[in-house]
């Protein structure tokens, strides 16, 4: 983990005041360490070249004060000049060469361990690990006639260099202290609101009192936090406000939908209550219906039976006695016998129609409808009708109620375009959202005013002497198809034909 890392982590748990002072003063002592070093390092370089020029000047002088000594070859004034050194602490040796680079004359201070060298080095000065060494050329007239060594120690420039440091030191600490004091007072005006904004949201926190507000001092950006803050307790407050009206009006819409939902509950028993008393009604009135149709089938249709029988042994017994005119009355009475008897067989189907179960499978309407057309052969004898047949898909019902369907269907369009020559029915399916089965035929077609009588029982639109029929046709193909779940409907134009339509429930579609 990296020291900036530790460092951040430490400082986050710590009170914005005291992050604030640390800031301060980790940044004035960074600040004063640079300052320090740099100050330091001129010091340093500084007195290396003081040291360096002095001792230069130093050699300098004893080259011309050994001028004499070297040209006269006289070793005790050198000497003597050499000893002088003994007075500049800071020179541990000194040594003079003559030109030919032998030693002449030599210096060393007591107690200095110092080795001369045994032959000057070239011209210059050298900073070795603890001392300054300088050789310099003695000059006669511009002609080198010897060399001056020097060796000075470098204590003096470590003792500033320590003096430097302590002095440093002192206006370190000091600095720091007076920062940590300008800090304390200098953080109040950045943490105070800070503190203050800290306070508000514990006390917020606590009490759910958003009514408080925090006073906002300067327009910086500690300013703008706090009177942002302030907004946003009223928008709070506000929110609170709203939300207690909605949820004042939402317990009150509860309350309102659990007495609903309690009404609902008390019409659903009373509703199951009703369907239960119908469904014994239905029931009751189904029985009755059983033995109704119990009386039709066997109580009215045994003297229709007899007024048939006995007008036609009327007729084939005394016909030759009667008038025309009671041979008339006779067959009439006849024919309403046996039209009555009709209706009563179509009426009982119809009302048993809605009670026979459906066996559904699939259904090829294209087989089924040429069977159709081969039983209603007998219809078309004699008759140029045109029959068009399309394609019709397979579906899914009970073939023999669909083939009632088909029957009825054909059946009329062959009986109203029996005044049409040629005559044209037409069948198919139309595929859009469902398949939609058609019969069209260019036959007497009928007045679309009155074609909300079309699927009544016993309702015709056209009289007896002109089509005959029962008007039970129709009612049957409407409740079949509405017993595959479907729907069936018509077009027509007087004189120019009609079109019946009907649609079959189609599995996996809702």
């Amino acid at each position: 983990m990296s020291t900036e890392t530790i460092l951040l982590n430490w400082l986050r748990d710590l009170p914005i005041r005291k992050k604030l002072t640390l800031v301060i003063l980790y940044t004035s002592a960074v600040a004063l360490l640079l300052l320090c070093s740099v100050l330091g390092a001129f010091q340093y370089f500084n007195f290396h070249h003081m040291m360096a020029r002095d001792t230069i000047v130093l050699a300098d002088i004893l080259a011309k004060n050994t001028q004499a000594a070297l040209t006269f070859q006289d070793e005790n004034a050198a000497q003597q000049t050499l000893s002088s050194l003994q007075a500049k602490p800071s020179v541990l040796a000194a040594g003079l060469y003559d030109e030919n680079g032998n030693r002449f004359a030599e210096y060393v201070r007591d107690n200095a361990a110092v080795d001369l060298p045994d032959r000057p080095s070239a011209d210059g000065s050298f900073f070795e690990s603890d001392k300054l060494v300088v050789f310099r050329p003695v000059l006669l007239n511009g002609k080198r006639i010897g060399t001056i060594y020097l060796q000075t120690s470098l204590q003096e420039l470590y003792d500033h260099l320590k003096l430097f440091t302590g002095l440093s030191a002192v206006v370190f600490v000091g600095s720091v202290f007076v920062a940590f004091i300008l800090a304390s007072w200098l953080q109040r005006p950045i943490s105070q609101p800070i503190l203050n904004l800290a306070e508000t949201a514990r006390r917020i926190a606590e009490n759910k009192d958003y009514a408080v507000r925090v006073e906002a001092k300067g327009r910086d950006e500690t300013g703008l936090m706090t009177n942002a803050f302030n907004q946003l307790l009223v928008s709070i407050e506000e929110g609170q406000k709203a939300l207690r009206t909605a949820n004042d009006s939402l317990q009150k819409e509860v309350a309102e939908r659990k007495d609903a939902q309690e009404k609902v509950h008390q019409i659903n028993t009373e509703l199951e209550a009703r369907v239960a008393e119908r469904t014994v009604q239905l029931e009751t009135s189904n029985k009755e219906l059983e033995a109704f149709s119990y009386s039709v089938s066997h109580d009215l249709r045994a003297p229709l039976r007899a007024m048939d029988g006995f007008s036609q042994a009327v007729l084939e017994d005394f016909g030759e006695q009667l008038p025309p005119e009671g041979l008339r009355y006779l067959r009439n009475i006849r024919q309403g016998a046996q039209r009555m008897g009709t209706l009563i067989d179509d009426l009982l189907s119809f009302s048993r129609l809605g009670r026979l179960p459906i066996d559904k499978h699939t259904v090829d309407n294209d087989s089924l409808v040429h069977d159709v057309l081969n039983d209603l052969s007998s219809e078309r004898e004699g008759r140029q009708i045109d029959i068009r047949i399309g394609h019709l898909p397979s579906c899914q019902g009970d073939s023999a109620l669909l083939k009632q369907v088909w029957t009825n269907l054909l059946s009329n369009a062959i009986k109203y375009t029996r005044h049409r020559n040629p005559a044209v029915i037409e069948i198919g399916c139309k595929v859009e959202q469902e398949s939609v089965y058609f019969v069209r035929d260019n036959g007497a077609g009928f007045d679309m005013r009155y074609a909300n009588k079309l699927f009544g029982v016993f309702q015709r639109l056209h009289p007896t002497d002109q089509f005959e029929g029962t008007g039970v046709g129709l009612a049957f193909v409407q409740r079949i198809v509405q017993r595959h779940g479907g729907r069936i409907w018509a077009e027509a134009e007087v004189d120019k034909g009609a079109c019946f339509y009907f649609t079959l429930h189609e599995e996996g579609k809702p």
